[in-house]
C-alpha cells in the first residue's frame, strides 16, 4: 500500500466579527487548508492546517514541497515521513512549514485508523474515555453587554469552565474580569486570555488581580517570544499560566514546560506538526506533570476531530477547548458536528467513535468553502 495522490484545498467562511473579538482585533474570515492523502487502493484521510494569512503559501508548500516527499510511500511511515517532511527546510523549522506538515500528518493518522478500523486515539494509546470534560471558548473582548450575554449563555448550556478574552489597559482587562464573575457566581471556573497584549510589569498586576478574583489561569500574557518573561512572570505569578498555542514543535515548548514556566500547556494540532508532535509535546508534559489543554481556536471540523483524539489518550489532559461562536469551517465541514456546544452533556463532549478520526468530510462544503 502507498500513497498516490496529496490534494491541498484552501478554505475559507465568514466569522462574527462581535462574536470573537480578542485583543488583537476580531477575524472577519476562518480560513484554513484542508489535505486529502489517497492511497493506491483508493483509501482517504483528511488532514488540516490553520491558515490564518495568505493560502496559497500553505498549498504552495504542501503541493511542492510535502507532496514529493510523501507520495509513493508507505502510510504507515507516519514518524519517518514526519522526520522527512520537518527538515525540508535548512535551519530552525516552524511558522507555515511547520503548520503545513500538520495537516499532511493528521491525514496520515485519519488514514492508519481507517485502514485497520480503530478510532485515532486506539492507535495512541486510549485511556478509555468516551467523553471529556470541555470549557466555554470564549467571551468576547467585545461590549460589556455582549460578553454578558455570551456568559449567560455559556452557563445556561451546562458549562463549568468559562474563558473570558481580556486587553489593555490593566483597568479595564480587571473591570471585565471583576463583571464575568459577578455574572456567574463563584460556582464557575474561569480562566482570562490576553492574547499576548500585555508587558511584564502589567501581567504582573493583571495575574494578581485574576488570583484575587478566583481565575483559574492566565493565558498568553506576554508575547509569545518572550520565553524568558514567562519564567520571571510564574515566579511573580500566583495564578498558574497557560501557553503553548503558538508553540510549533516539541522543542518551542520545552522551556516554558521543564523550567515551570506554565501550569497548562497548549499546542495546536493544525499548527504544531499534527498528532505526532503533539503527541511528543503531550509526552514531555507528562513527564514534568503539567495538564495538557488543547489550543482549537478558530479551526475547522479536522481540527476538533484529532484534538479530540488526542484528549481521549493524554495522561494530563486537562479539558478541550469548545469553541461557542458560530465557524461554518468547524460546523459544516464534516456530516457530524463534533466537540461543539450542542453535544454538551455534564460539562463533557464526545469522543469520535468510528475509524480514522470519526468523521466524513462533506464534498458539497469543500465546494462551498473552497478558494479558487
Amino acid at each position: 500500500m502507498k500513497i498516490a495522490s496529496l490534494r491541498a484545498l484552501p478554505l475559507k467562511a465568514p466569522l462574527d466579527l462581535d462574536a470573537q473579538k480578542t485583543a488583537l482585533g476580531s477575524r472577519a474570515e476562518a480560513a484554513l487548508v484542508l489535505v486529502e492523502v489517497t492511497t493506491d487502493d483508493g483509501l482517504v484521510g483528511y488532514g488540516e492546517a490553520l491558515a490564518r494569512y495568505s493560502l496559497r503559501a500553505y498549498v504552495a508548500i504542501i503541493e511542492d514541497l510535502l507532496a514529493p516527499i510523501v507520495i509513493g510511500q508507505d502510510p504507515f511511515e507516519v514518524e519517518l515521513l514526519w522526520q522527512r517532511m520537518f527538515r525540508v527546510f535548512t535551519g530552525k523549522a516552524g511558522g507555515v512549514l511547520l503548520e503545513a506538515v500538520a495537516a499532511v500528518d493528521i491525514a496520515l493518522w485519519d488514514f492508519m485508523g481507517k485502514a485497520v478500523g480503530q478510532p485515532v486515539h486506539r492507535l495512541l494509546g486510549s485511556m478509555g474515555r468516551d467523553r471529556v470534560l470541555a470549557y466555554a471558548s470564549s467571551i468576547s473582548w467585545a461590549s460589556d453587554e455582549i460578553a454578558v450575554a455570551q456568559t449567560e449563555g455559556a452557563v445556561r448550556r451546562g458549562f463549568s469552565m468559562i474563558k473570558v478574552k481580556i486587553g489593555g489597559p490593566v483597568e479595564k482587562a480587571l473591570a471585565r474580569a471583576r463583571l464575568v464573575r459577578a455574572t456567574v457566581g463563584d460556582g464557575i471556573k474561569l480562566c482570562a486570555d490576553g492574547n499576548c497584549a500585555f508587558d511584564f510589569d502589567d501581567a504582573v498586576s493583571l495575574a494578581r488581580g485574576l488570583h484575587e478574583l478566583g481565575y483559574y489561569w492566565f493565558e498568553e500574557p506576554l508575547i509569545v517570544e518572550d520565553i524568558e518573561g514567562y519564567h520571571r512572570l510564574r515566579a511573580l505569578s500566583p495564578i498558574r499560566l497557560a501557553a503553548g498555542e503558538s508553540e510549533h514543535t516539541a522543542y518551542g515548548c520545552r522551556d516554558l514546560i521543564s523550567r515551570g514556566s506554565v501550569g497548562v500547556i497548549q499546542p495546536d494540532v493544525a499548527r504544531s506538526g499534527g498528532i505526532t508532535e503533539t503527541r511528543r509535546i503531550a509526552a514531555l508534559a507528562y513527564a514534568f506533570n503539567v495538564p495538557f489543554a488543547p489550543h482549537v481556536g478558530f479551526s475547522g471540523a479536522v481540527c476538533v476531530a484529532a484534538s479530540l483524539h488526542i484528549c481521549a489518550a493524554i495522561p494530563t489532559f486537562l479539558t478541550f477547548e469548545c469553541m461557542t461562536f458560530p465557524n461554518p469551517l468547524r460546523e459544516e465541514l464534516a456530516t457530524v458536528n463534533l466537540g461543539g456546544p450542542g453535544d454538551l452533556v455534564d460539562s463533557t463532549v464526545s469522543v469520535p467513535s468510528g475509524p480514522g478520526l470519526g468523521i466524513e468530510i462533506d464534498p458539497e462544503a469543500i465546494e462551498k468553502f473552497r478558494v479558487r
